[in-house]
């Protein structure tokens, strides 16, 4: 891989994880949005019939929600096109659905690989266990039978 090439995976990289933060903020302040709309609310008369019997302590005055909604409005607008300007300055992708298949298979064949070589090492530790207990016991053993052994 030439620097060149690594400069622009990185750049790739960068961008993503510049989009995944712009988006990261659209969800937050769709969410704050919600929360300041279902607290600040009030509710309206819609039948002359049914009264109102209930008023939320944080309500704001019909003026002052309608300004905090175009407010709210404007800034999901402002970062919702943040989040497709990054979406439009992304490199294309040039690996079509065959070259991902083939990628997937060489990456399954690496792991059957690597998995018969941990089972291969670690049916060599187990040996190897086994050598050092036997010697460790053989060690043991030998230090017992030792008459000046006992001090």
């Amino acid at each position: 891989m030439s620097l060149a090439d690594l400069r622009q995976e990185l750049s790739s990289m960068d961008r993503i994880s510049q989009l995944q933060d712009a988006i990261d903020a659209l969800v937050n302040m769709m969410h704050s949005s919600l929360h300041y709309l279902l607290e600040h609310t009030n509710f309206k008369q819609v039948n002359p019939n049914v009264p109102i019997t209930q008023v939320y302590p944080h309500a704001h005055e019909p003026g002052k929600f309608k300004e905090g909604k175009k407010e709210l409005v404007a800034d999901l607008i402002k970062q919702a096109k943040q989040v497709e300007h990054l979406i439009s300055v992304l490199p294309p992708s040039d690996v079509t659905e065959e070259d991902h298949a083939r990628e997937l298979e060489a990456l399954e064949e690496e792991m059957k690989v690597a998995n018969a070589e941990y089972r291969e090492a670690v049916k060599e530790a187990e040996e190897l266990y086994g050598v050092v207990k036997a010697a460790i016991r053989a060690l043991i053993d030998a230090d017992v039978d030792r008459p000046d052994a006992a001090c």
